[in-house]
């Protein structure tokens, strides 16, 4: 089995966030790697990653990162696959609003996909999206996960209108 999406961290003090992409990928049957690769620590591994990941199969990068948050950048800047920015609150960031913007403000011809800060579910979510563009398998898993956030939100207002107050008037 080799993977078509590879979850990158800065380090693994970003795994309890990343691992929220893993499951999602997981549930999914889609087979992915992970490993933790610094923009700032290990730059020539970055760059060998980038440059080699195609060639090994990878479709899709999601790449986390937490304070100044190079590391979904420089990658997206060393190669074609799409890359989904996880911006993380981690301890030396400033309230994660630093790797957000890191992340969010790429200038023009190096796109980066960013979700929400801590957001890697959804980062796991798209990357399944974009491959299911091309594999009717994962797209019809989407298909299906989406149609289940409809029925918990059908089932939630069954239970709300069990909820009885004196002028509540549904």
């Amino acid at each position: 089995m080799n993977p078509l999406v590879s979850i990158i961290m800065g380090s693994t003090s970003d795994l309890a966030v990343m691992e929220k992409a893993a499951k999602v990928l997981n549930d999914f049957q889609i087979p992915f790697e992970i490993n933790a690769l610094s923009a700032h620590r290990t730059p020539d591994q970055v760059m060998q990653f980038a440059r080699e990941a195609y060639g090994r199969g990878i479709r899709v990068i999601i790449a986390g990162a937490g304070g100044a948050a190079h590391l979904p950048g420089v990658i997206a800047a060393l190669t074609p696959i799409p890359v989904i920015g996880v911006p993380i609150k981690a301890s030396i960031s400033i309230d994660g609003w630093d790797s957000i913007l890191s992340i969010l403000q790429m200038p023009p011809g190096i796109p980066v996909a960013t979700v929400g800060l801590d957001g890697a579910q959804n980062a796991g979510i798209l990357a399944a999206q974009i491959l299911g563009t091309g594999d009717k398998n994962i797209y019809q898993k989407v298909e299906t996960y989406k149609a289940s956030l409809s029925q918990k939100i059908e089932k939630a207002n069954q239970e709300l209108a069990t909820i009885k107050f004196d002028y509540k008037t549904n």
